[in-house]
């Protein structure tokens, strides 16, 4: 026994001592108080046990990264943005009439890219929508297609994809592929050497281009990106695999939403992909325009007389110079006069857009959100449980939906606008990961939009304040244990 405690002793003092660095290192380096407090208590209170998750997650933020990539942004936007910034950069009329000419100014300067007018942007629910339609696109695509997605999964789904870029790409049509090399870390090296054999351009998003910091697993790519020719584009929340057609349980039904995008917003989207594309591979992609006699054909259809939706794309990340995505929301939530419904399958959020959800009812703004009823991260999911508790005593209605696992992430503004896209109402959309959010500006969109969140709701369970009051005590503490992680989950 004195043996070991010889040689455990000075274990146990060197983890204490590491946990005392590594906080001073947290408080010296994270972005936000709260997180900083998060890691330094942990840290030096329970070394064993933190130490290595924070070599992995704890950083926020590195020498040089955020610095090099805000450069490389800033230069692509002065240099290589696309003209309909310049030809429509002032056509925000409607948004300036529906949230105000303030609102409008600061959404665009947050997100670098104007409202544009001319769109329509229909909800796809679910996944064999979803996919039915990206499949669609991508058999009639002429030219090129740009796929990213933060997880690709070497499954049935999967292989439907695969197939389908590598007969276009066979065909001549260009095919860019981004995947995160963090979310997709199981995709198997033939998954990745099929498509390349068939001439697809492959990449995956490293946080990094040189192999430092190769420990990072903060900085994640979570957009989820389809467009074809420049014409369709598709954002939102599903990821390839086949859970989310629903094919996983206990998580199934998996309900999603993504949205496809006709018209110049298309552009925006497309460059969103530039910029994380140039990152990883320091080149741009080749992009022909439309054809002008195929322009000419979709002005004249049908559908074109219904082109008449404004959109902001809203790309946010870790390297932005404000927290765009902590503000986009703040934002949408104080112009609702109203209503503010969200939907969302993490309720972790920060400080400002927490105050910003307590305002609004006080204005008395109908603030709902709907959130999952079936776990898939668990201490996630117990933090979630205490911020609906708090959200119920501040007077937010919180709705639990129950047949299956719930990930979309939408906002609804009243009857004007409604945002669709990959962010999640918690820190690590807000300050750790790429993300995009489509806001549009339409009675018509946002009337479908409400339709689709009443049925969710219709479905769903409104909670009050006994799911947190009859918990056991057991669970009543892993829940205030999991809220400290609150700035690192």
């Amino acid at each position: 026994m004195q043996f070991d405690l010889l040689h455990v002793g000075p274990l146990v003092a060197l983890a204490h001592i590491l946990g005392i660095i590594a906080a001073c290192h947290a408080i010296l380096h994270t972005r936000t108080s709260q997180g900083a407090i998060a890691w330094a208590v942990s840290l030096v209170a329970m070394p064993y046990l933190t130490l290595v998750p924070y070599l992995f997650l704890g950083r926020s933020k590195f020498a040089g990264y955020a610095d090099a990539r805000r450069v490389e942004n800033e230069l692509l936007r002065t240099r290589a943005h696309p003209q309909e910034w310049d030809t429509q950069a002032s056509s925000a009329g409607l948004p300036t009439q529906q949230l105000g000419a303030r609102l409008v100014q600061s959404l665009t300067r947050l997100g670098g890219m104007p409202f544009l007018s001319g769109n329509t942007v229909r909800t796809l629910v679910n996944g064999t929508a979803t996919f039915e339609a990206i499949f669609e696109a991508i058999e009639n695509a002429r030219r090129y297609v740009i796929v990213q997605f933060f997880i690709v999964r070497d499954d049935e789904l999967g292989d439907m994809l695969k197939d389908a870029l590598i007969a276009k790409a066979q065909q001549g049509v260009r095919v860019y592929f981004l995947y995160d090399s963090i979310g997709s870390f199981d995709l198997p090296h033939r998954y990745v050497a099929a498509l390349r054999a068939a001439g697809v351009e492959v990449h995956p998003f490293a946080t990094n281009r040189r192999f430092v910091n190769r420990l990072q697993l903060n900085f994640r790519n979570h957009r989820k990106i389809v467009s074809v020719d420049g014409e369709r584009a598709f954002v939102g929340g599903h990821n390839v695999g086949v859970e989310y057609l629903g094919a996983k349980p206990p998580l199934s039904p998996w309900r999603d939403t993504h949205i496809e995008v006709r018209g110049p917003a298309v552009a925006s989207i497309q460059f969103v992909f530039i910029e994380d594309w140039y990152w990883a591979t320091q080149q741009l992609p080749e992009f022909d325009p439309p054809a002008a006699e195929t322009a000419g054909e979709t002005a004249g259809s049908a559908e074109s007389t219904a082109r008449h939706m404004h959109c902001l794309v809203m790309p946010s990340g870790p390297a932005d110079r404000q927290e765009t995505c902590s503000l986009f929301f703040v934002e949408a939530i104080n112009a609702a006069r109203e209503r503010i419904w969200i939907t969302t399958p993490y309720l972790v959020p920060d400080e400002a857009v927490f105050s910003a959800l307590r305002l609004a009812v006080l204005r008395g703004v109908d603030v709902r959100i709907l959130i999952p009823s079936r776990r898939d991260h668990l201490v996630v999911f117990a933090a979630s449980k205490l911020y609906a508790y708090d959200s119920l005593r501040a007077g937010i209605r919180i709705f639990r939906y129950q047949p299956g696992f719930l990930h979309q992430k939408v906002v609804l503004i009243d009857s004007a606008a409604a945002a669709i896209g990959s962010a999640n109402l918690d820190n690590r959309s807000f300050r750790l990961n790429f993300e995009i959010m489509v806001l549009t500006v339409d009675r018509g969109f946002a009337l479908e939009v409400e339709t689709m969140l009443l049925n969710d709701f219709a479905e769903s369970r409104e909670i009050d304040r006994n799911e947190y009051r009859q918990a056991s005590a057991l669970r009543r503490m892993l829940m205030h244990v999991a809220r400290l992680f609150a700035p690192i989950l």
